[in-house]
């Protein structure tokens, strides 16, 4: 079982970030955070490495109903989406499967939510 939600792109990997932050804001989803990889490890280990972003998206609602749910929940908040460019020049854009992540917590209304929560993740990756 895949952990994540994949699409290979021939975007360039900043277009590649716009797109896919346009394209969850169309399903109710905001970034929060993003972390450049790259960079960081390149300032603090001296390494070289393809652009690799992690961006944290949040959809407020569906944030707020599973926090009701389960108030420890946010541990596996917001859903971390990676933009990273590929060896081949390509840039794979990933997000987890929230269906995947929220089996842990064996909760049946938060495996009801995170179905739909992936419904809109997977709307968003496939319109790019």
């Amino acid at each position: 079982m895949n952990y994540y939600l994949n699409k290979t792109t021939d975007y360039q990997f900043d277009e590649a970030i716009d797109k896919i932050t346009m394209a969850l804001k169309d399903v109710g989803f905001g970034i929060l955070t993003e972390i450049d990889m790259k960079t960081t490890l390149k300032n603090k280990l001296d390494v070289d490495r393809r652009p690799y972003k992690i961006l944290g998206a949040c959809n407020p609602k569906f944030a707020n109903a599973a926090l009701g749910m389960e108030d420890k929940i946010g541990i596996l908040l917001p859903c971390n989406v990676v933009v990273m460019e590929r060896e081949d020049g390509k840039v794979d854009v990933s997000i987890m499967d929230p269906t995947v992540a929220m089996s842990i917590v064996e909760n049946p209304d938060l495996e009801i939510l995170s179905t739909d929560v992936s419904g809109k993740l997977e709307a968003a990756l496939e319109s790019i």
